[in-house]
């Protein structure tokens, strides 16, 4: 694992910890765009996804776009919101 994404992974534990929602859907969009430009679409759809479910939990306006792009990577279903 890389430095950035160790780094990452510290502050997405805290942020649990904390209950921090918005925070949450912030680092795991960023972890998931990490792991894309790094070419490993698997592990960047597993961050994305849970940055979306996080985004549905806190009612986030993030939560369409991050729809989107699981769309776009073939791993969702465009939804209504």
């Amino acid at each position: 694992m890389n430095q950035a994404l160790t780094e990452l992974n510290q502050e997405l534990l805290a942020a649990h910890e904390q209950g921090d929602l918005v925070k949450l859907v912030a680092l795991y969009k960023q972890a998931g765009e990490l792991m894309e430009q790094q070419g490993d679409l698997n592990a960047a759809c597993f961050y994305l996804t849970h940055a979306f479910v996080f985004a549905l939990e806190a009612g986030s306006p993030e939560a369409p776009l991050l729809n989107a792009l699981l769309v776009e990577r073939g791993r969702a279903h465009l939804l209504q919101f």
